[in-house]
């Protein structure tokens, strides 16, 4: 089932994506080519997805969540440009390709990513075509900034920077992973359930639940896949983290435990979804989906 669905969200949100990439002006096209080869290169698009699948666990459309979907993977985009430079994680490789600061150049990564990050909030705060009423639209662009920012994703970054080298203990290393990780996955599903205009405050609190648990399997997983993938796989470094020496699950769990973690955060996922019926069978295939994905 997750196969179907997921082929049908991502062709939904490649759809509403490739339009904004054209460039208005000829002194913009390289911007413009860096913006859109850093988001169109590939990817699972799995926060869409997430978005998707909260809005019609609440019986919401899919058309309602398009701009949330656009928005989540612009911003997780820009993260993966920035994260990949010189300064941050100085990678070469993502999705398979050269990264963004490789295809083109370092200040065309860096500018791109911050045109996809503005570009987010744009999407998301548009009123054409958008079911929505300003007051939700103003919450979802609130959960958006929080995600993004130093409460969340770089905030997120920024412990990881300092951690390198370093011996965390397992509360840090969660508290970590919820910020650099888990914020955006969390903000994905809460975005889908507020796009879907029937999220009240019982339902927003168990896709909370569940979005915190899954937010944290998906890096125990990407911990896990550091270890035992490939590169080819992958379509990123394997063991790059071994390499810069930067704390993971395997290494303080050892991969026994840490395989059991991802799958003991699985079912606490799935349990968090008990009030919601067959509309939200999506939500839990990417719950086993996450845990068992190999790249």
């Amino acid at each position: 089932m997750i196969d179907s669905y997921q082929q049908r969200a991502q062709a939904r949100v490649d759809a509403a994506l490739e339009p904004l990439f054209i460039a208005p002006h000829d002194e913009l096209q390289q911007l413009y080519a860096a913006m859109r080869y850093s988001v169109m290169n590939g990817g699972k698009r799995v926060r869409p997805l997430l978005v998707y699948a909260a809005c019609e666990a609440l019986d919401g459309a899919a058309a309602q969540a398009d701009a949330a979907a656009c928005a989540v993977e612009l911003i997780h985009a820009y993260s993966l440009v920035h994260d990949d430079l010189p300064a941050m994680d100085d990678d070469d490789l993502r999705r398979g390709q050269p990264t963004t600061h490789k295809a083109f150049d370092e200040a065309s990564a860096i500018l791109a990513g911050d045109a996809l990050q503005s570009l987010a909030f744009e999407v998301l705060s548009a009123s054409r075509g958008d079911p929505l009423d300003a007051a939700t639209r103003l919450r979802m662009l609130g959960t958006l900034s929080r995600a993004a920012g130093p409460a969340g994703m770089v905030g997120g970054q920024a412990i990881d920077l300092a951690a390198v080298g370093r011996k965390l203990d397992q509360r840090a290393l969660e508290q970590m992973h919820r910020h650099k990780t888990g914020a955006l996955i969390e903000a994905s599903v809460q975005l889908g359930a507020l796009a879907s205009g029937k999220a009240d405050a019982a339902s927003l609190d168990a896709l909370q639940d569940y979005a915190r648990a899954i937010g944290l399997a998906f890096q125990v997983q990407d911990d896990i896949l550091d270890v035992e993938s490939d590169t080819a796989t992958l379509g990123k470094r394997q063991g790059a983290d071994i390499a810069r020496d930067k704390p993971t699950y395997p290494a303080l769990l050892g991969m026994a435990a840490a395989k059991a973690y991802a799958q003991d955060l699985c079912a606490q996922a799935l349990a968090a979804l008990q009030p919601f019926g067959p509309r939200a069978e999506p939500l839990r295939e990417l719950a086993r989906y996450i845990v068992a994905r190999r790249s």
